[in-house]
């Protein structure tokens, strides 16, 4: 007996994050192996979707020609890790991402974008980390030009800064990305906040919310995960037979909810059932037009 078709589409593009390419189309191609043969009704929809991907893939591989330097979105969500060299970005964003990356004690450690995923309130979100910017890098010094294109494809920013080190660095590489007329959502990371605090930082930068982390420090990187999601402007939504969340902009409706899982289910969705702040019991049974709140469960019907 099959799992239902929603948890099973679920599934299937769990299997997909972060896969590319040939791996890609091999993992495709054994999800294809393991769906049962039914010629109509939902998994019937399942197996052509997984089919179109396929060809997308193969396809894909043959015509597309990327510039090394891009990176492609994943996730709910994509935040740039922004600073002046040497500012602890590599080892925080290992920290947050469990992703091995060479680290030093000295500035251009990291020459090229590196993205990671990592699970925030248990949604996933790609972190890439931008080489530190130097004066010019709006102008297309230093070869900054393709690293601000990266960077204006990014939803947030997280900019970070030694706690020790002086706040004119930190300035001169928001500079930059004001100059290139980048503008998002922003916080500070003020690092190695087991060697200085985030005084002076708060001090000179008044108008963004200055986080102290640590990679020394579990609680401070749990912290900081917290505000990353806060600046994803994003809320979370269960399913009833679900493990992790869905990722949606607010407001959401649970046409909303359904529409994210499967397409076709949005089309027949008829209403929800519904447990958290936006019902008034748990269990309710509500039409597809009901907003949510940020942390409801919902089982969708059809």
């Amino acid at each position: 007996m099959p799992m239902p078709h929603r948890t099973q589409m679920q599934l299937i593009k769990r299997r997909l994050v972060g896969k590319d390419g040939s791996e890609r189309a091999r993992e495709l191609r054994a999800i294809l192996a393991e769906l049962p043969g039914y010629k109509n009704g939902p998994y019937a929809d399942i197996r052509k979707w997984v089919e179109a991907q396929l060809e997308h893939t193969r396809v894909q591989k043959r015509v597309t020609h990327r510039d090394s330097i891009a990176v492609r979105r994943e996730g709910a969500a994509q935040i740039a890790l922004v600073g002046p060299p040497n500012a602890g970005k590599s080892s925080l964003l290992q920290a947050l991402s469990n992703i091995q990356i060479k680290t030093g004690a000295y500035p251009f450690t990291t020459t090229r974008p590196v993205p990671a995923l990592t699970r925030v309130g248990g949604v996933l979100v790609q972190l890439v980390e931008i080489p530190g910017l130097i004066e010019g890098a709006s102008a297309g010094g230093g070869g900054a030009r393709p690293l601000l294109g990266v960077l204006r494809g990014a939803d947030a920013i997280l900019f970070c800064h030694d706690a020790g080190a002086p706040v004119d660095e930190l300035r001169a590489a928001m500079a930059e990305v004001t100059a290139a007329e980048i503008e998002r959502p922003a916080i500070i990371a003020a690092t190695k906040s087991d060697e200085a605090d985030g005084t002076a930082l708060r001090a000179a930068l008044p108008e963004l919310q200055v986080v102290e982390v640590s990679v020394l420090d579990d609680a401070s990187i749990e912290r900081l995960r917290g505000r990353i999601w806060q600046l994803t402007g994003l809320m979370r939504v269960y399913l009833r037979d679900g493990e992790h969340p869905i990722a949606l902009h607010p407001p959401a409706t649970v046409l909303d909810v359904a529409d994210a899982i499967h397409h076709d289910l949005g089309a027949r969705c008829a209403g929800a059932r519904v447990w958290g702040a936006s019902a008034r019991f748990d269990g309710q049974q509500v039409g597809r037009g009901h907003v949510l709140q940020d942390g409801d469960t919902v089982e969708v019907l059809d």
